[in-house]
């Protein structure tokens, strides 16, 4: 006989089918590691478990998700970074676009093996910034509050990153 789940849970479960891709995915494009990714959004929804009672409503719990997703994966290359043993090799990203879903790399123009290596080689924030804004659609606003910085900074990450990104693909491609 199957124990019967009690709404608290039936209504994780729903939550973790609904969201489990997005968390997955901002994990990845920062950590640029598809099993740190996992363990990543593994921990999340454990901590969404246990805050599962504070979040009001299913903006609420989409915008908690962002955050602490976006934190944890700085979390883990912190990390990595105090222990080099482990460190992300840029030259060994996952095939994103399977991880997305998307059928060709000329649907979105961060999937070729040169700009996902740039990408991947930029600071933590920059990557992180370009990755949710670009990647995931997030709005500056959104941005903002998922990273805990003004407005204005997050504007000023994505127009020296673009920039940044632009010479070195330059130099990459010629």
């Amino acid at each position: 006989m199957t124990p019967v789940l009690n709404a608290r849970e039936q209504s994780f479960g729903t939550l973790m089918l609904e969201h489990q891709s997005m968390v997955f995915s901002i994990a990845l494009r920062i950590l640029g590691d598809r099993f740190l990714a996992e363990e990543t959004a593994q921990d999340v929804f454990v901590e969404l478990h246990a805050k599962l009672d504070e979040l009001e409503s299913a903006e609420h719990v989409v915008h908690w998700l962002r955050r602490v997703t976006v934190h944890r994966s700085i979390d883990r290359i912190r990390q990595r970074n105090r222990r080099p043993e482990v460190a992300m090799d840029a030259a060994e990203l996952p095939e994103v676009a399977v991880e997305a879903g998307l059928n060709s790399e000329t649907r979105d123009p961060l999937l070729s093996r040169q700009l996902r290596q740039v990408v991947a080689s930029l600071p933590v924030t920059q990557r992180t910034v370009v990755s949710l804004r670009y990647q995931e659609d997030m709005s500056v606003d959104e941005i903002a509050e998922a990273m805990s910085m003004p407005v204005a900074t997050v504007k000023s990450h994505l127009r020296r990153t673009l920039e940044l990104l632009r010479e070195k693909m330059t130099r990459v491609l010629h």
